[in-house]
């Protein structure tokens, strides 16, 4: 039987339900309030100054269910591009950059592989993917991988032999990227080990063909709704922080 305070399941939902954040102060989280106060002031410095560390960051501090330090520091928004002659970056005029709010949501970037595998593995318990079933059976579109006899296991271990990635950055449209992606070969030997965001991409791929439902929607259904996860998400989301270095190589 669940305790009172601690998590439990709500019943016929398969949703957990957990003790939510509450703000209070530092000794009401059983914490040191002048320690709280020094790392507020490390994590502002790094956003100061002509090059800072950071052009924005956001602090929480906690134990348990008491958040004892919430503070936002610096721009969400700094930078227009990046200068390789003086190697720094280009400043936006102040009146359009974006102040860092404790409500910026951040792009929480390659965690998608964990989440896309965690929704190719539900399928697996559910009997509507084979692991170790060709990719080709499910996308014959895809004529390399389906040409290779790719496997699902080998896009969920990194062991199909596609190379790292593809510079789907320069194509004009969604189209154009496909078509790279359904034309790409493995280049490496099949069963070795070569860590490829063009597993992921494929994988993708395969979970929405055969559930007739986007990436965002499985993720969202099956992993954080489920959870809790009422803040996160997959796919474009306007009014996050900028994270990316627009230098070349991507890589």
């Amino acid at each position: 039987m669940p305790s009172p305070g601690g998590a439990r399941e709500r019943a016929g939902s398969g949703e957990l339900s957990a003790p939510r954040l509450r703000r209070g102060t530092p000794e009401r989280a059983g914490l040191d309030p002048v320690e709280l106060r020094r790392v507020v002031a490390d994590v502002r410095g790094l956003t100061i100054g002509d090059r800072p560390w950071a052009a924005g960051a956001v602090v929480a501090v906690g134990r348990g269910p008491v958040l004892a330090v919430e503070e936002a520091a610096g721009w969400a928004v700094r930078y227009a591009s990046y200068d390789p002659d003086t190697d720094r970056g280009v400043e936006l005029p102040a009146r359009e950059r974006v102040p860092m709010s404790v409500g910026t949501p951040f792009d929480l970037a390659s965690l998608t592989k964990l989440f896309t595998s965690v929704a190719a593995v539900q399928q697996i318990e559910r009997g509507t993917l084979g692991i170790d079933a060709e990719v080709g059976a499910y996308l014959p579109d895809f004529r390399a991988a389906a040409a290779h006899r790719v496997t699902v296991r080998q896009l969920l271990t990194h062991t199909s032999g596609l190379r790292p990635e593809l510079p789907l950055y320069d194509c004009a449209d969604d189209a154009e990227r496909m078509a790279l992606l359904r034309a790409e070969s493995p280049v490496g030997v099949p069963g070795t080990y070569c860590y490829s965001d063009l597993n992921m991409l494929l994988l993708q791929q395969v979970l929405e063909r055969i559930t007739g439902r986007g990436l965002d929607v499985l993720v969202r259904d099956g992993i954080t709704r489920p959870l809790g996860m009422t803040a996160t998400g997959f796919g474009p989301c306007p009014g996050a922080a900028a994270t990316e270095d627009q230098r070349r190589p991507w890589a």
